[in-house]
């Protein structure tokens, strides 16, 4: 039936008269799997997600990484919601770490101002030229440059890795580690080998876009780094499993939220 239902669709509807429609039914179709869905965190799945993430008691031991906090947005919603467990938010840039300071001191959590990579090491992360501090900063230049078509600037931060601070800290348990570091996300797991490897993080979300075309990143690399994890896509009103690794629902290149957890 599926075949047929192709097959009548292409006979009607694959024509360049109409290839704008397509185009617009596409990007409906991806919103509705989670895709593009930004505007909130109701609309984009977080809020229904640390839901169940309370729900199943999932938060109530252990630690949180919130990786590439910016100003603490996550780690203030996750406070607002009653999450007790110690949080930490590793911010980079200067200017925002400022500000994640002062939102810290509000909602009880530990900012860190250091990124997170494959390793530990200086470089530079680079942000707009009119507006150094904004949520779209990177370590890949090109994130400003071609994905936002502006100038962008660099300023030089410090990056360590999950492992490092794993063992500098004696956590013996990440309840969720939470990535969200324009297109750096693979270097931060990799940079977390160790901890995985000894079962130490239960839960993994990942913001997936279009920044990881800028870093060369794949999801089949980060599902191969995690081969003991189940994958979801965040909806509003849940998860849905993603299933076997599949290129033509898994590659795609624009805002959506990931979670892996931990079989």
């Amino acid at each position: 039936m599926l075949k047929l239902i192709e097959k009548i669709y292409v006979a009607l509807f694959a024509r360049k008269s109409l290839y704008a429609l397509n185009c617009f039914v596409y990007k409906l179709g991806l919103k509705g799997m989670g895709v593009l869905n930004y505007e909130t965190d109701a609309v984009s799945g977080e809020k229904a997600f640390i839901d169940y993430m309370i729900a199943n008691s999932k938060l109530t031991g252990g630690v949180v990484m919130d990786v590439g906090a910016n100003v603490g947005d996550y780690s203030t919603m996750l406070r607002q919601n009653n999450v007790r467990i110690p949080i930490f938010s590793f911010e980079p840039h200067p200017v925002t770490f400022s500000k994640l300071i002062t939102q810290s001191e509000k909602y009880a959590f530990n900012p860190v101002n250091k990124g997170m990579g494959q390793k530990a090491e200086s470089l530079m992360i680079y942000d707009y030229q009119s507006n150094d501090g904004s949520e779209h900063a990177s370590i890949f230049k090109d994130v400003i440059e071609t994905i936002h078509h502006s100038q962008a600037r660099g300023t030089e931060i410090e990056l360590t890795t999950v492992d490092s601070f794993v063992e500098e800290n004696g956590i013996s348990k990440i309840a969720l580690l939470k990535i969200d570091t324009e297109g750096n996300e693979y270097n931060v797991l990799k940079g977390a080998s160790q901890t995985i490897e000894k079962g130490i993080i239960d839960t993994i979300q990942i913001e997936f876009n279009e920044m990881n075309v800028v870093s060369r990143t794949f999801m089949k690399d980060i599902v191969d780094l995690l081969p003991g994890y189940t994958f979801y896509r965040l909806l509003p009103d849940g998860l849905r499993p993603m299933g076997a690794y599949y290129v033509f629902t898994y590659e795609i290149f624009a805002f959506q939220n990931i979670v892996a957890m931990r079989n």
